[in-house]
């Protein structure tokens, strides 16, 4: 018979399998709960709705968060999203782009704890609009329409699961992308772990 160490006792606990010698599992609290429970897991999000600017430009607004180049950790982006607060005023795409910190400064938006009320305090710098280092399209997830056009993607939601596969090393940052300039419509968020470097 195998066992298991129990992480919060240290003590063993048989472990079982299914008839095709699988370990049979409990999945309890989600994928992002023990990083959530453990502190490390934060999330940003504009408070009121935002213009953004068109394609890759360093003139941006949106919104970012960047990992400054004296920070120890590694930040890895789990999910970004992004709703309307009121009809597009341009149909495009949404995406996001990645820029080294020029811009960057502060915590221009209040970053959150995922764990409700644990004063752990996020590394990362957010922004709503900077005058950015030259931006890389990474991703491009959602087309959008506007009022006057037949609901391309205009309904939601939209969250998109990232798996790990963006992470920002110190000295980098995340922004959002839009294909074509918008007047103040998008409301954006980001959800990140942060982990030593």
């Amino acid at each position: 018979m195998f066992s298991l160490r129990n992480r919060s006792t240290g003590s063993q606990i048989p472990a079982e399998a299914d008839q095709y010698k699988q370990l049979v599992v409990s999945s309890q609290g989600g994928k992002l709960a023990e990083a959530t429970l453990a502190g490390r897991l934060f999330s940003v999000a504009n408070q009121a709705k935002v213009a953004t600017t068109a394609g890759l430009t360093t003139t941006w607004t949106g919104l970012g968060v960047a990992n400054p180049s004296t920070s120890t950790k590694n930040l890895i982006i789990h999910e970004f999203g992004f709703g309307f607060e009121i009809a597009g005023s341009t149909a495009g795409a949404v995406g996001l782009m990645t820029a080294d910190t020029t811009g960057f400064a502060s915590q221009i938006i209040t970053i959150r704890n995922c764990l409700d009320g644990n004063a752990t305090a996020s590394v990362a710098w957010t922004e709503d609009g900077c005058t950015c280092g030259t931006p890389i399209l990474k991703r491009v997830l959602a087309g959008h329409g506007t009022a006057a056009t037949t609901a391309i993607d205009c309904i939601g939601p939209f969250i998109y699961d990232l798996q790990g596969g963006l992470i920002l090393p110190p000295g980098r940052s995340v922004l959002t992308y839009t294909t074509l300039g918008t007047t103040a419509t998008f409301t954006f968020h980001f959800i990140w772990e942060e982990v030593p470097a």
